[in-house]
């Protein structure tokens, strides 16, 4: 039924734990994995009072997610490989995880994101929020949240 997944990552415990689970789900399934992860863009500092100040340059800020990224795919690809399962990798840079996540689904043409969920709930997810549950309002694809 389901022949391209798109697994977003993050490197947390519980994303390896989707990582894996989402290798056994796409070789019993006969599909393929592309694997995804969401950059963050260079903070804008604040000025005033509490101010934030950005202790790297953007360059550099740059260069350490994307070396975080490779490293993180890096891992997920190798599982997919041992598995039998072939995969692919892909990262972009979005402020909003969840857009980026839709935009890589659909730009690579997956028919199921499949993806972790953290179970915050009350105050703590309401205030925080969760980029499962806005892929879950935004996207279009078939979403299966893992947990």
């Amino acid at each position: 039924m389901f022949k391209h997944l798109l697994v977003p990552t993050d490197g947390s415990d519980l994303s390896r734990q989707t990582v894996t689970r989402a290798v056994t789900f796409a070789a019993e399934a006969g599909a393929r994995i592309t694997f995804f992860f969401a950059q963050q863009d260079y903070p804008m500092p604040l000025y005033g009072e509490g101010a934030l100040l950005v202790p790297v340059a953007p360059e550099q800020f740059a260069n350490a997610t994307q070396a975080e990224a490779a490293r993180i795919l890096s891992e997920a690809s190798k599982e997919a490989e041992a598995a039998g399962v072939p995969s692919g990798t892909d990262t972009a840079v979005n402020d909003l995880p969840y857009e980026a996540i839709i935009d890589a689904a659909k730009r690579h043409q997956c028919d199921l994101i499949f993806m972790a969920s953290h179970g915050r709930k009350g105050v703590v997810g309401f205030l925080l929020g969760s980029e499962t549950q806005k892929v879950l309002t935004h996207s279009d694809i078939p979403v299966l949240v893992y947990r």
